[in-house]
């Protein structure tokens, strides 16, 4: 089983990365804040206009090392990456099936399953151990509703048709989500999803734990050779990481929702980690950007026993086994793709 490594996150503005020997330097003029060796890193997340060295960018794309740049808002700006390591015959099988809307379907059947279960978990999760807290009419009326969703994404045939119910499943989902704040209500309540720009604090969040779980999951099919621009549910866009969205579909309740409210919830994240724009679009803060990355990488850190291979793994390597699992039905060893399904 690969390790799980550390992700390097450079929050200030004004910071350069650089290449020293084998490690990576991080700088701010002539001031040195920061040296790590490069072969502890899994990823680079750089949230600087600034930028880095030529030769740190080709030592990452030698190494496999995710080097990504994000503005300091979090929006993706770039991403350096080297050969691809996988097996022509994947990505040509990749291809093939992208083509194909029969397969193509097949596919993304698992993974909208594979989400509707996880949101329906999430919320069967907040009903019982929160019973006197939150309304639990209203989160038992949203879990039948996905329970009902989860036999119709299992037979449709249609990809046009699927999008459909993942929309409404989405609906539902999202109708009920607000129940599973429980604390710092007056700042964290949540109406309805917003996204370019995030309106509130709860989007916001969701916004950047979001471009977080693409970048784990697009360098996660990069490392076992995928394309992660081709897609099954997501069709092809110039510059959409199609599969990497595919990918994170049964992912986002767990990885990105669930750590959000935890977040809240456990008031890791204050009402004053935010600032309001004068278009009324809501940022984090640099320190609410700290707070969050931090949370984020602790909780990657933290293990579970997945509920197919049934072997302990950090949360981290998540995305790497799933993309794992992805390839090796494209090549014919899987009848079918096993979707990550929590309990």
């Amino acid at each position: 089983m690969r390790k799980w490594l550390n992700t390097l996150f450079v929050l200030s503005e004004d910071s350069y990365l650089a290449l020293e020997g084998e490690t990576v330097l991080v700088l701010a003029g002539e001031e040195k804040r920061g040296q790590f060796p490069l072969h502890t890193l899994e990823s680079i997340l750089c949230f600087s206009y600034k930028g880095a060295s030529p030769a740190l960018m080709g030592a990452c794309a030698q190494r496999g090392v995710n080097l990504c740049f994000l503005s300091p808002k979090g929006r993706f700006l770039a991403r350096v990456s080297g050969e691809n390591p996988g097996n022509v015959l994947l990505r040509k099988a990749q291809y093939r099936v992208s083509d194909d809307e029969g397969q193509s379907c097949r596919l993304a059947r698992c993974f909208l399953f594979g989400k509707v279960y996880n949101c329906r978990w999430s919320l069967e999760r907040t009903r019982r151990d929160h019973g006197l807290r939150v309304d639990e009419e209203v989160l038992a009326h949203a879990c039948s509703l996905l329970a009902n969703a989860l036999p119709a994404i299992l037979c449709e045939t249609d990809l046009g048709a699927l999008r459909g119910l993942e929309g409404q499943a989405a609906a539902v989902y999202f109708s009920a989500f607000d129940h599973l704040i429980l604390n710092q209500r007056e700042t964290f309540s949540f109406s309805d999803r917003s996204r370019r720009p995030p309106l509130d604090p709860v989007n916001a969040l969701l916004s950047f734990s979001y471009t977080l779980l693409t970048n784990a999951c697009v360098g996660a099919l990069e490392s076992v050779g995928l394309d992660a621009y081709v897609g099954f549910l997501h069709r092809d866009r110039p510059g959409r990481s199609s599969l990497a969205l595919d990918l994170m579909e049964e992912l986002r309740p767990l990885f990105a929702d669930r750590f959000v409210v935890t977040l809240i919830n456990n008031r890791v994240i204050r009402p004053n980690y935010f600032v309001t724009r004068e278009n009324g679009a809501v940022w984090l803060t640099d320190e609410g950007r700290k707070a969050v990355l931090s949370a984020w990488q602790k909780r990657l850190g933290e293990t579970l026993t997945h509920p197919y291979l049934k072997e302990k793994l950090p949360w981290g390597l998540v995305p790497y086994v799933q993309a794992l699992l992805l390839a090796r039905t494209l090549r014919g060893d899987l009848d079918a793709y096993p979707p990550f399904l929590w309990k």
